[in-house]
């Protein structure tokens, strides 16, 4: 799916159909965030102004590059796994029997269908992390990025949240949706207060 151009991917986002979606869209913005993290390391590397990082750095570009390659594939598996449940709100519901068979496979395809935007919002933290650590330890030069990409990491973040909160909604296993409910908003409390914390140390070296 990323292999398509941007322009592609946007007008395949605006159209009708039901993939890609929010989910897939906050994996690509949780990419993009964690990428401009990237680029604050690249831009450190090899600077003696800031040598005493270097190591750091190094670490955190391997870090960063196994992170977005995972939110690149989450983009596809977001598809992936919401084609099943689309198919699934149009199975047939005239006859009780339908009706079990439909609310069967629905239950079934929910689980996937949330763990997928759990994953993503999970990733979002992880990038955050390491956009701290940009920010606080990469060029001044850049610093500005390591900001724009942990608020990219926060919409992401939210953006996943909500789809998995539209999937516990339809959620009959109360185990299941209290156990995600409860996970969903661990991750989006600790990442929100780190998001604004790194955003606001930016902001902070920024204004005159």
């Amino acid at each position: 799916m990323l292999n398509q151009s941007c322009l592609e991917f946007i007008d395949a986002l605006a159209s009708s159909k039901p993939v890609p979606g929010g989910g897939g869209a906050s994996a690509l913005v949780g990419s993009v965030g964690m990428a401009l993290g990237s680029m604050v390391g690249n831009l450190t590397v090899g600077k003696k102004k800031y040598a005493d990082v270097e190591e750091d750095m190094r670490a955190l570009l391997v870090e960063s590059e196994v992170l977005i390659r995972r939110f690149n594939e989450l983009v596809k598996e977001d598809a992936e796994v919401f084609e099943p449940l689309s198919r699934a709100y149009g199975l047939p519901s005239g006859t009780e029997e339908e009706k079990a068979e439909k609310e069967r496979v629905l239950q079934e395809v929910l689980v996937k269908a949330t763990l997928v935007p759990m994953e993503i919002a999970e990733n979002c933290l992880a990038a955050m992390k390491l956009l701290e650590q940009y920010a606080k330890k990469g060029s001044r030069i850049v610093i500005s990025d390591a900001g724009v990409g942990v608020i990219f990491c926060k919409s992401a973040l939210q953006g996943a949240k909500l789809n998995v909160l539209i999937n516990l909604k339809l959620m009959k296993d109360e185990t299941l949706k209290s156990k995600y409910s409860e996970q969903i908003k661990a991750v989006e409390l600790e990442g929100l207060r780190l998001a604004d914390e790194v955003y606001e140390y930016v902001e902070g070296l920024l204004c005159c």
